[in-house]
């Protein structure tokens, strides 16, 4: 099977801090490789992979300010599409650009909807020849069909288990009202508990003025955004992952890297959530955070060894390769009839 992997390049592939469509698209290449599948990466070409990589843009726009990202995904997907006819099936895991040209793409086009920026993309979605697969079932659009929901898959040799973690939390995430660093600072702080906040941020002025004055070295550590090296040893020593969110979030892939580590996650039911976490297994739902607060304080009832497993069981990057496999399969023998 040839497989041209359409990846994003906003950043490298994989990322080396963050860049969690990258981090899937890389995982997925070198999976779809051990599979047997002949796979053609198209991304950034510092992009590090065991498939062929092919590309237009020598670094992510997001390292460049010289570079217009709009520009440089236009020319990244004119490119890949260009080379269409070469491949069984074409996979992209970028937004909805690629969409408004499928008419040029000369194989079965799969799309991985990482999530809607905005309701304004859905016409590039709805007008499209493209088959669509949804990361979470909370994810999908009802005015859209899917072919599959596959949830996402983790490196797991990357995270390690840490089998009684420590007496700090973290928050691991772009620095966003959305993603609710500011109550996850509030929860610590009642909960009497050390946080260390992990991610880019993203709104310069929400972080000034709602993150920043409570960030003291001590009792609110910030670290930035860091790469897979050290996020394992990050999340596996803590008691818990913080995740408040205040928006519908569309899966949550540091909740899952929480869970391999075998790190319990406390969340609110938002979205993806009570589709990914599974309650006094993996973590705790909490609604407020008076519950949450509660949580803190009981989450060493949850085995860390039984989170870590039913992660591993339910969120392994081979089980994420056979979804797609399977999913590839399916169009390619419908593209023939």
């Amino acid at each position: 099977m040839k497989v041209g992997l359409l990846g994003p390049v906003a950043w490298r592939t994989p990322p080396r801090a963050y860049g969690p469509w990258e981090r899937v698209t890389g995982l997925l290449a070198e999976g779809l490789v051990a599979a047997g599948a002949d796979v053609t990466l198209f991304a950034t070409l510092d992009s590090i992979t065991a498939a062929r990589l092919d590309g237009v843009c020598p670094r992510g726009y997001a390292d460049d300010p010289s570079v217009d990202g709009r520009v440089a995904e236009a020319m990244h997907v004119s490119h890949a599409l260009a080379r269409s006819g070469e491949f069984d099936i074409v996979h992209s895991h970028l937004d909805w650009l690629p969409l408004a040209f499928t008419q040029h793409c000369r194989a079965p086009l799969v799309t991985t909807v990482h999530g809607f920026s905005s309701p304004r993309i859905l016409p590039a979605y709805q007008a499209s020849g493209s088959s669509f697969v949804s990361i979470s079932d909370a994810d999908r659009s009802p005015g859209l069909d899917y072919v599959a929901t596959v949830h996402h898959g983790v490196d797991i040799d990357e995270l390690p288990f840490n089998p009684s973690g420590g007496p700090g939390l973290v928050s691991f995430g772009r620095i966003h009202p959305d993603k609710g660093t500011g109550t996850a600072i509030e929860i610590a702080r009642r909960a009497g508990r050390p946080l260390t906040l992990c991610g880019p941020v993203q709104d310069e002025r929400y972080f000034t003025e709602e993150v920043a004055p409570h960030i003291d070295g001590d009792r609110v550590v910030f670290l930035g955004a860091v790469g897979p090296e050290s996020r394992g040893e990050i999340l596996g020593g803590a008691a818990a992952l913080l995740h408040p969110i205040d928006f519908d979030e569309p899966f949550g892939l540091s909740v899952v890297e929480s869970m391999i580590c075998g790190t319990p996650v406390i969340a609110y039911p938002r979205g993806a959530l009570p589709e990914i976490l599974d309650e006094g297994v993996t973590g705790r739902l909490v609604r407020d955070v008076d519950r949450a607060v509660e949580a803190v304080h009981s989450i060493h009832t949850i085995d860390r060894a039984g989170c870590r497993t039913r992660a591993r069981e339910r969120f392994g990057a081979d089980r994420m390769v056979a979804d797609y496999l399977a999913v590839y399969e399916k169009l390619i023998v419908e593209s023939r009839r």
